[in-house]
C-alpha cells in the first residue's frame, strides 16, 4: 500500500532553516509528481510546492517562493523540502502528498514545524 512518511520537522528560530524529508513506498515513486502541503493551527490546508515526476518542473506558493526549495531523489524514493529564512507564519504541520486534491489522493501523517523565538 502507498505510504508517505515525513520527517525533519522541529522548533527553529525565525530566520533559521530546516530540511524536510518524505520517504515514499508502495508505488513507483518516479512515475508521480509530488507536493508539499501545510496546515497552520486553526486554518485549512495550504499548498506549498510541486515537483514533476522527473524533477524538471517545480512550482511554489507565493508565500514561500525564494525561500523554499523542493527536490527529489528517485533512486531513494524520497522527496525533500529545504526551508530557509523561516518566518513564524511558516509554522504548521507539513505533509507530503501525491495528487493531494484528487479522489486518489495520498497524504503522509505530517511533520510539525514551529518557528518561534
Amino acid at each position: 500500500q502507498v505510504q508517505l512518511v515525513e520527517s525533519g520537522g522541529g522548533l527553529v528560530q525565525p530566520g533559521g532553516s530546516l530540511r524536510l524529508s518524505c520517504a515514499a513506498s508502495g508505488f513507483t515513486f518516479s512515475w508521480y509528481s509530488m507536493n508539499w502541503v501545510r496546515q497552520a493551527p486553526g486554518k485549512g490546508p495550504e499548498w506549498v510546492s510541486f515537483i514533476s515526476n522527473a524533477g524538471k518542473t517545480t512550482t511554489y506558493a507565493d508565500s514561500v517562493k525564494g525561500r523554499f526549495t523542493i527536490s527529489r531523489d528517485n533512486a531513494k524514493n524520497t522527496l525533500y523540502l529545504q526551508m530557509n529564512s523561516l518566518k513564524p507564519e511558516d509554522t504548521g504541520l507539513y505533509y507530503c502528498a501525491r495528487d493531494p486534491w484528487s479522489d486518489s489522493r495520498y497524504w503522509g501523517q505530517g511533520t510539525q514545524v514551529t518557528v518561534s523565538s
